[in-house]
C-alpha cells in the first residue's frame, strides 16, 4: 500500500522535498550573511582606500576610465585628471570585484555544462519519448518551478557580493533618491542612468533606512532583476502553453529560469538588464495582440530606464506604418509622449528643459570605444577600448557602426513586412539586438542579455525548430561573455588581449546572426505560418 502510495505521488514528494531544501538553503545563506555582509563591505572599502589613496596629490586613476568609474573611487574625482584616449587599466575591474569571485566560477561553470546536458535530455525524453506529464500535477510543476528558482537566486545572492562598482553606484543612487528624491540629478554621484529605475532605487532606498534590513542592501538590489526574472519565466510559460504542449512549455519556461546565463546577472553580478529584458518582453507581447498604444507605453518606459530601449523602437514603427491608421499612429505617439512627461517631470524642478537630453549625451559619451567588453565582430578585429573616431578601413568604426545599424534595421523592417504578421514582433526585436550588439560599436558585455529570452518566444510564435539552435547559443555566447569579464576581466581591458573564450565567442555571434538571417528569410518564403499548425 505505502509502496503504490510513493509511487503514484513520486514527482509530488520530490518537489516538496526540492523546495524544502531550497528553502531551509535560503533561510541559511540570509542568516549567515546578515551577520557577515558589513564584514565584507569593510574589506572591500579597505581594498579600495588600498588602491586608490589619495597620499599622492597628482594620484589619478586608472588611464580611459569613465566618470562613473573615477566618482565610484573613494575621494570621489578629487584631484583626479582623465587621460583621454587612453586603455584602461587592465586591474581595474578585479579591483571593484568579489572575493569570492575564484571560489564559484568552476561550480558555475560545472553547473552550466549539467544544465545544457539535462535540458537537451529532458527535451529527448518529451519530444522523442513522448513522455506527458500528468494533469494533475502541472500546477503544482509549475509553481514549484517558479519557487524553486526565486529561492535559488535568493540563497546565490547572498554567496557572492556582485560587481562592487556597480552595486556601490546603485547604493549611492537609493540612498540619494530616498533622501531627495526631486533633487535625485542635482544631488547624485554621476547619475547617468535614465529616470525610470531610480523610482525602483528610492523604495529600495527605503526599504534599506530601516535598521533592521539595513544589512541585506545587496540582496535587495538584486530583488527587482530576480523578480524580473521569475515575471519573465512565467510569461514565457503561459505563451508557450497556447501553442505548444505542456511538457515543451515548461522545459522552454524552465530553461529560462534555471539558466546560468540569465542568473549570472541578475543574481550574481548585480545588474538591471533583466528588469529592462522584461519590460521589452511586455511591450512585444502587446504589440502582437494588437495593442499598439499599451505597447508604445512599455516601449518607452524601456528607453527611459536604458537607453539600449532605443534598439527595438523600430519594431513599433513598423506595425504602425503596415496598420496604416493614422489616428492610431498619433494615439501611440501621445501615448508615449504622455509616458515620458509622467516619468521625467518629478526631476525636471530646478533643470534645464533639456536636461534629460544631456543626460543621454552623457551617458553615451562615457563609452566612446568599438568595444566595451561586448564579444563581437569589432571586439574580434582588435577594437575592444579602441577610440570609436579611430580609422578602420576608409571610415571611422562609429560610422562604420552606424552603418550596421541602418543594415540591421532595413533587413529587419524586410522581415516584418514580408512575415505580414504581429508574430514575427520577437523576431524582428531579436534581429534589431542581435545584429546592433554584433556589428554596432560601444556594445558592453551585457547588452546581448535580452536575446536569450527574445529567442525563445520567437520560437513559440513561428515554431521553427531551428530556432532551438539559436536559443542554446545565444545562451553559450552570452553567458560566456558575462561570465568572462566578471570572473576574468583583467585579461580583457585593453585592444591587444585576445583569448580562445573572447574570440570564439565572437565568431559564435557571428555565425548565430548569419544563421537567425537564414532562417527568417526561409520562414517568410516558405509562408508555412499558420494558425492551425499542430501542437509539438
Amino acid at each position: 500500500m505505502q509502496t503504490g502510495f510513493l509511487r503514484k505521488n513520486l514527482l509530488r514528494i520530490s518537489l516538496i522535498v526540492i523546495l524544502l531544501a531550497l528553502l531551509f538553503a535560503c533561510i541559511y545563506t540570509m542568516s549567515n550573511y546578515k551577520s557577515s555582509t558589513n564584514n565584507n563591505q569593510n574589506r572591500m572599502e579597505q581594498k579600495m582606500s588600498g588602491n586608490w589613496s589619495n597620499k599622492d596629490k597628482n594620484f589619478a586613476p586608472p588611464a580611459g576610465s569613465t566618470k562613473r568609474q573615477r566618482e565610484s573611487m573613494p575621494n570621489k574625482g578629487k584631484n583626479v585628471q582623465r587621460q583621454q584616449g587612453s586603455m584602461p587599466n587592465k586591474n581595474m575591474r578585479n579591483n571593484f570585484g568579489s572575493s569570492q569571485k575564484s571560489t564559484y566560477a568552476p561550480l558555475l561553470t560545472i553547473y552550466f555544462a549539467a544544465f545544457l546536458i539535462l535540458i537537451a535530455a529532458l527535451y529527448y525524453l518529451f519530444k522523442i519519448k513522448n513522455i506527458a506529464i500528468d494533469l494533475n500535477n502541472r500546477k503544482l510543476i509549475i509553481f514549484s518551478m517558479l519557487c524553486a528558482g526565486f529561492l535559488l537566486r535568493i540563497a546565490l545572492s547572498t554567496v557572492m557580493e556582485g560587481y562592487g562598482s556597480d552595486l556601490n553606484l546603485f547604493r549611492s543612487w537609493a540612498e540619494t533618491a530616498s533622501n531627495n528624491f526631486l533633487q535625485f540629478y542635482s544631488n547624485a554621484r554621476s547619475g547617468d542612468y535614465p529616470p525610470l529605475y531610480m523610482y525602483v532605487l528610492f523604495l529600495i532606498g527605503k526599504i534599506a533606512s530601516i535598521s533592521s534590513i539595513n544589512s541585506y542592501y545587496t540582496v535587495l538590489l538584486k530583488l527587482p532583476s530576480i523578480l524580473a526574472d521569475i515575471a519573465t519565466a512565467y510569461i514565457i510559460y503561459k505563451l508557450s502553453s497556447k501553442y505548444l504542449s505542456f511538457e515543451i512549455s515548461v522545459l522552454i519556461s524552465g530553461f529560462y529560469i534555471f539558466n546560468p546565463a540569465v542568473f549570472i546577472d541578475s543574481t550574481l553580478w548585480g545588474q538591471v538588464d533583466s528588469f529592462f529584458a522584461l519590460l521589452i518582453v511586455i511591450s512585444l507581447f502587446l504589440l502582437s495582440e494588437g495593442k499598439t498604444m499599451c505597447s508604445a507605453v512599455l516601449f518607452t518606459c524601456s528607453v527611459l530606464m536604458k537607453p539600449q530601449g532605443i534598439i527595438f523602437l523600430p519594431v513599433i514603427f513598423f506595425e504602425l506604418v503596415q496598420r496604416r491608421d493614422i489616428k492610431l499612429f498619433i494615439k501611440s505617439i501621445l501615448s508615449a509622449l504622455i509616458t515620458a512627461v509622467i516619468i521625467i517631470l518629478p526631476f525636471s524642478f530646478n533643470q534645464s528643459p533639456t536636461w534629460i537630453f544631456k543626460l543621454y549625451a552623457k551617458t553615451i559619451s562615457e563609452y566612446p570605444y568599438a568595444s566595451v567588453n561586448g564579444f563581437n565582430f569589432f571586439n574580434l578585429l582588435g577594437g575592444n577600448y579602441k577610440q570609436s573616431s579611430s580609422t578602420f578601413f576608409i571610415f571611422s568604426y562609429q560610422i562604420w557602426g552606424m552603418i550596421a545599424i541602418v543594415a540591421v534595421t532595413l533587413f529587419t523592417w524586410f522581415i516584418y513586412i514580408k512575415g505580414k504578421s504581429r508574430k514575427f514582433a520577437f523576431s524582428a526585436a531579436l534581429i534589431q539586438i542581435a545584429g546592433v550588439f554584433t556589428f554596432s560599436t560601444g556594445m558592453h558585455e551585457r547588452y546581448l542579455f535580452p536575446a536569450l529570452a527574445l529567442a525563445l518566444l520567437s520560437f513559440i510564435y513561428l515554431r521553427d525548430k531551428r530556432i532551438l539552435t539559436l536559443c542554446a547559443g545565444y545562451c553559450i555566447t552570452i553567458y560566456s561573455n558575462i561570465y568572462y569579464i566578471l570572473f576574468k576581466g583583467s585579461g580583457m581591458m585593453n585592444s591587444s588581449s585576445h583569448s580562445i573564450i573572447s574570440d570564439g565567442t565572437s565568431i559564435l555571434n557571428i555565425i548565430l546572426f548569419i544563421y537567425l538571417i537564414k532562417i527568417l528569410i526561409d520562414i517568410t518564403k516558405s509562408k508555412t505560418l499558420k494558425e492551425g499548425i499542430e501542437k509539438l
